[in-house]
């Protein structure tokens, strides 16, 4: 991205924010138990500005409950059951999980396991385990790139004037 690592323009935002960095290798009992909230940062969300990682982190803080940043689906989207392509989904119905996902101290102190990495599972599973996930929609420059487009995309959305 603008000649840079994915990974380390994430990085920044989260420094930025004001977020400490931990990799996977660190202990889930150490994690926690820490009394810390744990920042899961996409680096494929690379662009996502650390004003709006901090924005969620305070959200999760004041409300207790996990927050993940949204994008609206701009996609059409089919049911599909059975093999066969049935109606389309509602667009205003549906968000797409992008980054980053806030989970609070006192909930993660209450998991049995480390979320998962795919922050749309780890969504999923805190949902299944009773814990209701507030949606946050980021900024447009907050987008998940999955090809060089995207990655041309989201480098022209950004580019400083």
């Amino acid at each position: 991205m603008h000649g840079e690592a994915l990974v380390a323009c994430a990085a920044w935002a989260v420094g930025e924010a004001g977020v400490d960095l931990v990799d996977a290798t660190v202990d889930w009992e150490e994690l926690a138990g820490s009394g810390r909230d744990l920042v899961l940062h996409d680096a494929l969300c690379p662009m996502t500005p650390a004003s709006f990682i901090a924005d969620c982190l305070d959200l999760a803080r004041t409300t207790g409950r996990p927050v993940v940043g949204t994008r609206p689906v701009t996609d059409t989207v089919k049911a599909v059951a059975d093999g066969l392509v049935g109606s389309t989904l509602d667009r205003d119905d549906l968000v797409a999980v992008t980054s980053p996902l806030v989970v609070p101290a006192a909930v993660l102190a209450g998991l049995a396991r480390r979320p998962s990495n795919d922050l749309a599972q780890a969504v999923a599973d805190l949902a299944a385990a009773g814990q209701p996930v507030q949606t946050l929609v980021a900024p447009p420059e907050g987008r998940r790139v999955d090809t060089v487009d995207d990655v041309r995309l989201l480098e022209a959305l950004t580019t400083a004037d």
